[in-house]
């Protein structure tokens, strides 16, 4: 199903227009713009080549070009719609970074293609958790490599791509322990027994007898099949043939993709752990493997967060918040070469979190629109009215991700995928927060408790030389401020404010007043007036990430760029109360 300005059957256009969008956005071009009739006009020259698109503008100054609008002008002063090679042979950056960019996107598109023509369009709004998370085929809202998957071929993609809803057994391994880094939350055979359970269990121990692996000297693996098939080879050469590792085979549950790909929900057991698993593609922005040094690290910071939650009662009564826990974690061979390709996380079942009445849904669908053209939320929308329920979906997620910040100094990821959203025949009630291993941020001297703080200079050695900002400490609290605000407003929320001016003609400086609001009264409810004003979320501009400049220059972790603020302090047309 489309995103508001997508054209069905048109991934090429959407490609283009999302490549475009980023490239505007980011500054990488220098554009020319007029505006006239609400639309805003970008003329801009490249390698000699003149371009041109029609856009909306958006919170934050998203840019969201019009379907068909990109446009090169020809040699004989025509203007035809933009080949994608040519507009990517003519940007900046390195020639191997444009290859890898342009077969990204052909990728993408290619993808795309392969599901409107196999997978029937399905109405989506009843869908169970697991249906829904494989279903939410459009990717993400912004960047142009959004299905590239790039490894997959079409077999794969319709084998292990969350779209098709196609489910499989896990690979397991026998890895010598001298490889084996693990943090389990109970002794090694109780925690085995609880997650895979008796029959495979001792499946899997009749073929370790077989082998003669001792448990003392062999500990499991789990293994994606995709990802088993990827290292076969370089496993086979390496520690299969020094007898470091075995090969099981596939046992046990059947689990199923979520639109994250590597992410997957078990199929026979709904209420069971999900399971993230590292595979060697690249998707958006990185290489979807596990950082070695998080995986151990994820059950610490699960039970942090978690603790915090659980024992302030803030978000039990007033912003209610519930934390997935990743509670068991596994990574072998922790340096190179194959640091980060064989390993697992656990994390707790949304749907066993659910009480009687609650449905939950990834806050992605809400971005959405459908088989009859309108929103995913549509029918609750017309049911409990747009504006109450616009703004109890905004107290639901915004609120917990703020108090985290501002009350107890946590910065936590919480971009689309990362969040669920918990409610009741459709009115929100409650927020769900998942992915913490690579994805919070503090600083010791903003926290609340810091005695609390996980001592991470034991967790892992290489965090013990490691300078701010290169794992999970920051000394510069704009970098929490920047993390939840360009997660949660710049490329999340302001989504969903667009999609309701498409559909409903709700202008997006209201919805982000109604945002402002909440944030303006937060502190005088909890005492926070001084430690919110530290991170200076109204200041006119921002920086935020910008994801298209690192794809093609990638010499730094991370590039950002200033963007007008739709929370400034002196645009927004009213008086601020406490």
């Amino acid at each position: 199903m489309p995103l508001p300005l997508d054209i069905k059957g048109r991934p090429d256009d959407r490609v283009l227009r999302q490549l475009v969008a980023a490239l505007l956005f980011e500054g990488v071009v220098e554009a020319r713009r007029s505006d006239s009739d609400g639309t805003a006009h970008f003329r801009w020259t490249l390698a000699d080549r003149d371009f041109r698109c029609d856009a909306i503008l958006g919170a934050f100054g998203r840019i969201r070009p019009l379907p068909g609008s990109v446009q090169m002008q020809t040699s004989d002063g025509n203007w035809n719609e933009a080949s994608l090679p040519l507009v990517v042979s003519s940007l900046p950056g390195t020639g191997i970074a444009r290859a890898k960019l342009l077969n990204e996107m052909k990728q993408t598109i290619a993808f795309s293609e392969w599901n409107d023509r196999h997978l029937a369009t399905r109405p989506r709004r009843k869908m169970d958790f697991a249906e829904l998370e494989g279903a939410i085929d459009e990717g993400h809202p912004y960047h142009p490599c959004y299905k590239a998957r790039t490894g997959f071929s079409p077999a794969d993609h319709a084998l292990f791509g969350p779209e098709a809803g196609q489910s499989f057994q896990l690979v397991w391994l026998l890895v010598a322990r001298r490889h084996l880094r693990q943090s389990l939350p109970a002794a090694e055979e109780a925690f085995w027994r609880a997650e895979i359970g008796a029959e495979t269990w001792a499946h899997l121990q009749r073929m370790r007898e077989k082998l003669g692996a001792s448990t003392e000297d062999f500990g499991l693996v789990p293994m994606h099949p995709w990802q088993w098939r990827n290292l076969s080879e370089t496993l086979a050469s390496g520690w299969i043939a020094a007898g470091d590792v075995h090969c099981l085979g596939p046992a046990g549950d059947h689990y199923t993709a979520t639109q994250s790909v590597r992410s997957l929900l078990n199929r026979d057991r709904p209420l069971a752990a999900s399971i993230k698993l590292p595979l060697n593609i690249v998707n958006t922005s990185s290489r979807r493997i596990l950082e070695p040094h998080s995986v151990c690290t994820a059950p610490v910071i699960s039970r942090w967060i978690g603790e915090i939650v659980v024992s302030d009662p803030v978000f039990d009564e007033d912003y209610p918040l519930t934390v997935l826990q990743e509670y068991a974690g596994i990574i072998a061979d922790a340096d190179e070469p194959l640091a980060g390709q064989v390993g697992a996380i656990w994390r707790e079942s949304a749907e066993a979190k659910l009480s009687a009445g609650e449905a939950v849904i990834p806050f992605t669908a809400l971005m959405m629109m459908e088989t009859d053209g309108r929103p995913f939320a549509d029918h609750w929308i017309r049911r409990f009215g747009l504006m109450p329920w616009i703004n109890r979906l905004l107290e639901v997620v915004v609120l917990p991700v703020w108090h985290l910040l501002v009350y107890h100094g946590i910065a936590v990821e919480a971009h689309g995928q990362n969040m669920l959203l918990v409610h009741r025949d459709g009115w929100p009630v409650r927020l769900i927060l998942r992915d913490f291993h690579e994805s919070i941020e503090f600083s010791l001297a903003f926290l609340r408790e810091p005695e609390k703080a996980p001592d991470f200079l034991s967790l892992h050695p290489s965090y013990r030389d490691a300078e701010p900002d290169q794992f999970y400490w920051t000394d510069n609290l704009d970098q929490l401020r920047e993390l939840v605000m360009d997660t949660l407003f710049v490329y999340n929320l302001s989504e969903i404010s667009h999609l309701l001016a498409h559909c409903y003609a709700l202008g997006e400086p209201l919805f982000w007043q109604r945002v402002d609001s909440l944030l303006a009264s937060y502190p005088h409810r909890h005492g926070m007036v001084g430690r919110q004003a530290q991170l200076g979320h109204d200041k006119p501009e921002i920086l935020t990430e910008s994801l298209m400049t690192r794809k093609l220059f990638a010499r730094k972790p991370e590039y950002h760029h200033v963007v007008l603020n739709a929370l400034a302090a002196d645009k927004l047309q009213r008086k601020r109360k406490p």
